[in-house]
């Protein structure tokens, strides 16, 4: 079986996408991926197709989440949407998959499977769910639709028509009809002492993150920890200033290296890393900036996993009460553990691969 991956945003949109390519290809299927050139993942063979973040920095703005649900739906809904999926259409015409696997927000991919006949699947990649179908979206996307020769879908029954696989668990995200998968392979905890800590804040919102890093680092570096923070390619570390012993800024570690050894994380409550985060029984602080994310931390707060915190406003001070908080208050292990377990009982890549094999 022949079997395109697809994506149409970042790193959050493709690594969900690896653990089922993974597993196709280690069962003897052909697998290539289409999406940001930069990103197309080896050695897998790839498609360019979608323009890279023009990595400008940028300055830190008050959540505002009505602004991002309007850009996620222009941007995702429109013209996102036109260029992927004449850039999907294209790569499947000359390449000729059996199947093509998306992110849930690669609306295009989804329009030119469709107008080709061939079957979808979509792997969900924002893990509260609550900011995917913003009004207006089936308008937008019935132009594209329009444009490659298909109906109008004003209840986008396009979105799940074939299959939805859910790396998200279950009580983090309800999605009715939606196959789970266990999101990475389950990895023995092995915490540090003094506990490590990893603070992130993605690879997109980290350039528009204005004095983020540094506040925080004011309070954080103080407590008895040890901690890493990844501040992304387009910031240098030295920008940090010198940091103590225990502090340790890198532009980059692999979060399937760094997870197992820590015993919190503070992020941005970007979908990958929450759900990386769960995946390990991680309690969070949280200071989501825009696009999900603030749903992410809504959704951390109520079940108990998580502290968040305004980006703009909280101080150094609040920033390390809050990690303190997480990391000595049993309930917040313990709510993070019980998601922990809900992940581990979720079917692997390879157990859900047939249900893939199924749509040829």
């Amino acid at each position: 079986m022949r079997v395109l991956f697809a994506f149409a945003g970042g790193n959050g949109h493709l690594q969900p996408l690896l653990p089922l390519a993974d597993a196709a290809a280690a069962r003897g299927h052909t697998v290539a991926f289409t999406g940001r050139p930069a990103l197309l993942p080896k050695p897998f063979e790839g498609f360019p197709g979608g323009d890279e973040p023009d990595g400008e920095r940028r300055p830190l703005l008050r959540v505002d989440r009505d602004r991002e649900e309007r850009e996620f739906r222009d941007g995702f809904g429109g013209w996102i949407a036109r260029e992927r999926a004449a850039a999907t259409r294209e790569v499947a015409q000359r390449w000729r998959p059996d199947v093509i696997v998306c992110d849930e927000t690669d609306f295009g991919s989804m329009i030119a499977a469709e107008a080709l006949g061939i079957p979808h699947a979509s792997v969900v990649v924002l893990a509260a769910g609550t900011f995917g179908r913003p009004d207006g979206l089936a308008e937008l996307l019935d132009k594209t639709r329009a444009a490659h020769g298909l109906p109008a879908d004003p209840s986008l029954a396009m979105l799940d028509r074939h299959l939805v696989i859910s790396p998200v668990p279950a009580s983090f995200r309800a999605s009715p009809g939606a196959k789970p998968m266990r999101p990475m392979p389950l990895v023995p905890p092995a915490p540090t002492t003094p506990p490590t800590v990893y603070f992130t804040l993605g690879t997109i919102f980290n350039t528009e993150s204005g004095d983020l890093f540094a506040r925080f680092l004011g309070g954080l570096r103080d407590l008895p920890i040890s901690l890493v923070v990844t501040v992304g390619g387009g910031i240098a570390p030295a920008e940090l200033g010198p940091q103590p012993p225990n502090v340790r800024v890198e532009r980059y570690i692999p979060q399937a290296d760094l997870l197992p050894r820590c015993s919190a994380v503070v992020s941005h409550a970007g979908s990958g890393t929450v759900v990386g985060a769960l995946a390990h029984g991680l309690p969070m602080v949280l200071v989501p900036m825009g696009a999900d994310q603030p749903a992410n931390a809504d959704r951390c707060e109520a079940l108990g996993i998580g502290v968040a915190l305004d980006a703009v406003d909280s101080t150094p001070t609040e920033a390390a009460e809050a990690l303190r908080a997480v990391l000595w208050q049993p309930s917040y292990r313990e709510a993070a553990q019980a998601l922990r377990a809900e992940v581990a009982a979720m079917p692997a890549p390879a157990e859900v691969l047939p249900l893939l094999e199924a749509l040829r």
